[in-house]
């Protein structure tokens, strides 16, 4: 049976006994019935991680940590999905994913076509959900560092963020996929639009930022598939 991993969103330090968040603890003892003197796995987010054995005493959770762990699998480029905004499930199942392929951060693009409109506390709401698959996501896949997930922005304000080479997925983009990642170098931005694609508004600001229109293969992919099969496809293709 494989080492149970958990987030801890306070800072680790080796060789201490720490007492786990309540939410943490929950979720080990409660949902996953781990026993007292259970090897475990915890990392915070920073890089590496730390072998802990826990210490079950009531409603208290203790681990006693061990060494830190220089241990992560990142991608050895950066790679940002600048996502437009999908509805339903759509969205939390880009995040997951995104999570296992590596993605480092996520730009939630509020795009012109976008259905799901957020704003106040919705959207705090929603931040902290997606925040919440991404920690659950790195557990399960084995990443020590948390995707990042910015606050949702027009596409303006998104493109504005980037540095390195962007492309945006569009049916009828004028280069190849593969050809197109000949001129990266570390950074890789792809651009994905909502369910109804991006406007001509916005086409027109990507191409007067400088940015490339490409296609993936002969068939149109839907939003909650493009950005993953070129996250993927990227990573191979480029050697990271």
């Amino acid at each position: 049976m494989p080492i149970a991993r958990f987030f801890c969103p306070s800072p680790l330090q080796a060789d201490c006994r720490i007492e786990l968040p309540e939410s943490l603890a929950h979720h080990a003892v409660r949902v996953l019935r781990l026993p007292s003197g259970t090897a475990v796995t915890l990392f915070d987010g920073r890089g590496g991680q730390y072998p802990a054995v826990l210490d079950i005493q009531g409603r208290t959770v203790l681990a006693d940590v061990g060494p830190h762990q220089a241990v992560d699998c990142e991608l050895r480029g950066r790679l940002t999905l600048i996502q437009g905004i999908a509805s339903g499930d759509k969205m939390d199942w880009i995040v997951e994913k995104a999570v296992e392929l590596g993605v480092s951060a996520l730009i939630p693009v509020a795009a012109e076509r976008s259905v799901l409109r957020l704003s106040g506390p919705r959207l705090e709401k929603r931040l902290a959900h997606w925040r919440a698959i991404v920690q659950s996501a790195s557990e399960q896949c084995g990443r020590n560092r948390l995707m990042e997930i910015l606050e949702p922005a027009p596409l303006r304000g998104g493109l504005e963020r980037l540095s390195g080479v962007s492309l945006f997925c569009h049916p009828d983009g004028d280069a190849d996929f593969s050809q197109a990642l000949r001129g990266v170098e570390d950074r890789l931005n792809l651009l994905v639009g909502p369910e109804g694609g991006w406007s001509p508004e916005e086409l027109a600001l990507a191409r007067r930022q400088g940015l490339q229109g490409v296609r993936f293969g002969p068939r149109v992919l839907r939003t909650e598939t493009a950005g993953l099969a070129m996250a993927a496809a990227a990573g191979a293709l480029l050697g990271w």
